[in-house]
């Protein structure tokens, strides 16, 4: 009998070992993911709300290295090399660690990725440290946030928010180069198989504002091999003929690319192509 209750008693303790009580985790972990130019970028971080405590010099501390949120380090990962305020850094996960005063933020990348927070931490691993300004708007972020803004076609701002602090650096990816050596490899050094390369290549070109000509080249060779006619390719054709000075070709082509987004439902479209128009006039 008192094996039977030693056993019956064994079991006991061992279930109240395991047996706990699910809550919601105090910082919850996010994960965050963007595409800036041509990387994919990926961070994960646990996010701490200020609950009524001072953040600024406590919460988040003054002149110490900070694990940039609660719990363990946050991680930033980079699908392909990039630039951090002009810094370069290659593909990888890193540690993300930073350094406050009231008016200035040390950004450090850190390869170590094994910390628990700060704790350990040793400047040996860093990759790269620079310095970023702290602003300090009225507006009010209970929860620390990291978000990405101020998109453009390479680049994306990374921001940093909690109660009344916020610092701010740019992510840079290299598009241009790579781009351009697609476009040379399948438009200029040979002829696509498919039509829709070359309004890719012609609208790459009047984004970055290139050879305007040669565009307007490859978007009539888009329209030729394509079965149907489509407004928005017809629209590209317009403002690059507006590009070149030909006013009444650039009309005619909006109109038509109108009419065709008028058919296919596309609001949008009709809108820029009556713009376009009524610029040209």
């Amino acid at each position: 009998m008192r094996k039977y209750s030693f056993v019956l008693t064994a079991l006991l303790i061992s279930v109240m070992a395991i047996a706990q009580i699910k809550m919601p985790p105090a910082s919850p972990t996010f994960e965050l993911k963007g595409t800036v130019g041509l990387a994919d970028v990926k961070v994960v971080y646990s996010r701490p709300s200020a609950r009524g405590r001072q953040v600024a010099g406590a919460l988040i501390p003054y002149n110490e290295v900070w694990r940039t949120g609660a719990n363990a380090s946050t991680k930033i990962t980079f699908s392909e090399n990039v630039k951090l305020n002009g810094n370069p850094v290659p593909a990888g996960t890193y540690a993300l660690y930073t350094i406050f005063t009231e008016e200035v933020a040390t950004i450090i990348l850190s390869k170590n990725l094994t910390w628990w927070g700060a704790i350990g931490y040793d400047k040996k691993d860093d990759l790269l440290r620079f310095d970023i300004p702290v602003k300090h708007p009225s507006s009010m972020y209970e929860t620390f946030t990291i978000s990405f803004s101020d998109f453009t076609m390479n680049s994306a701002n990374f921001n940093m928010k909690w109660e009344h602090t916020k610092a701010m650096f740019t992510i840079e990816s290299d598009v241009d180069s790579k781009v351009m050596a697609d476009i040379k490899a399948q438009v200029i050094d040979k002829k696509p198989s498919d039509a829709g390369v070359y309004f890719q290549a012609a609208g790459y070109y009047y984004d970055t504002n290139r050879d305007p000509q040669l565009a307007l080249e490859w978007v009539n060779k888009a329209i030729a091999g394509s079965a149907d006619e489509q407004y928005w390719v017809i629209h590209l054709k317009a403002k690059l003929q507006a590009r070149l000075g030909m006013n009444k070709e650039a009309i005619a082509s909006a109109q038509k690319s109108m009419a065709l987004a008028k058919t296919g439902g596309n609001p949008d479209y009709v809108r820029l192509n009556e713009k376009l128009i009524a610029s040209l006039k």
